[in-house]
């Protein structure tokens, strides 16, 4: 065979190679923990799924497996993004105590302001810090957080001293370590749990964002719910969309370039309007209870009284290796530059 058919060959070879890279399609399966019901299902990944599958002309289809569909427990998803059992994850770091220490910054009390500029400022330090540290092992697509912690109760919460002897549901580690610094006895349980606890007096109240309100019915089972004035709120949690290296890392380069398009900044703050917009409508299912805001000047007493929280995270930090005051420092600066 002589030298310029090899060649003309090869360069069919090639070609022929390229167009079937081009028309390389990609699924990407998203496994999460919630409802199809939930806000960040049906609001966020699935308008999510529709826009990558747009952009792409169809190239990259995203498939919801909701309510842990494809097996395991919570706790289990992150792992099953970074083993590749799936593409992709939609889960808390919370549920995996331990590994994300600086992400839990932004769960401290009183830290968060606005849920969209701090899910902005969590996405930013996850692209500055933590892709390259405490979540080296997945490609984090988006990072956000959720609305303010609203307290919810059975008897009015109107001062700190009404928190006394509660026996208050919390839904994170230190969420649980505040509520004791307030006075009340911190019960851990899932959220599915809170409506029967409730009815049979186990706990008095629950702290849980509105935007969840709604599906276990909170409104009908307590009257007051208890926020707060000014621009700090009790206590937010952390969540990222995580995919798995060698699913995003083997895509075809024009796929991978659509994908970060669609993802990144911009998709976290989308989460976090989704995030508003979620808490307007459970906020709505209780306007006939009794809603009471707490004034600034007893918010500064609230947040006084959760030092010691404050104090055990830093000591906790340095432990962990890092300087806790710096990080709460950076955090609070990235949601000022954010606002």
């Amino acid at each position: 065979m002589n030298r310029l058919l090899q060649t003309a060959l090869a360069s069919v070879a090639l070609a022929g190679a390229a167009t079937f890279a081009q028309a390389q399609d990609v699924t990407i399966r998203i496994h999460h923990f919630m409802s199809q019901k939930a806000p960040l299902h049906a609001q966020f990944l699935a308008p999510f799924a529709e826009n990558v599958a747009a952009a792409s002309d169809g190239r990259i289809k995203v498939e919801l497996f909701d309510s842990m569909s494809l097996g395991g427990t919570p706790g289990d998803l992150y792992t099953q993004a970074v083993d590749g059992a799936v593409e992709a994850v939609l889960t808390l770091p919370g549920y995996t105590p331990g590994l994300f220490n600086r992400s839990e910054v932004f769960e401290l009390p009183f830290m968060m302001q606005d849920s969209v500029a701090t899910s902005k400022a969590y996405y930013d330090l996850v692209e500055s810090e933590l892709q390259d540290g405490e979540f080296q092992d997945t490609k984090i697509l988006a990072a956000w957080v959720h609305g303010p912690g609203v307290i919810h109760s059975e008897e009015p919460i109107t001062k700190l001293e009404d928190m006394a002897g509660k026996e208050m549901r919390g839904p994170t580690r230190l969420v649980t370590d505040l509520l004791g610094e307030l006075g009340a006895t911190p019960v851990g349980m899932p959220l599915p749990k809170i409506p029967e606890n409730l009815s049979k007096g186990v706990i008095n109240g629950t702290v849980i964002p509105w935007e969840v309100t709604p599906s276990i019915k909170l409104a009908e089972l307590v009257k007051n719910h208890t926020e707060l004035g000014g621009d700090r709120a009790l206590y937010t949690a952390t969540f990222v969309l995580a995919m798995n290296w060698d699913a995003y890392e083997g895509m075809p380069e024009d796929l991978r370039a659509i994908l970060d398009a669609q993802t990144g900044k911009t998709l976290s703050e989308m989460a976090g309007q989704v995030m508003v917009k979620a808490d307007e409508f459970g906020r709505s299912k209780a306007e006939g209870n009794n809603m009471i805001l707490l004034d600034e000047a007893e918010v500064a007493r609230w947040i006084e009284a959760a030092q010691p929280v404050y104090d055990r995270w830093i000591a906790a930090a340095q432990a962990a290796g890092f300087d806790g005051a710096a990080a709460i420092a950076q955090a609070k600066e990235l949601i000022a530059a954010n606002q």
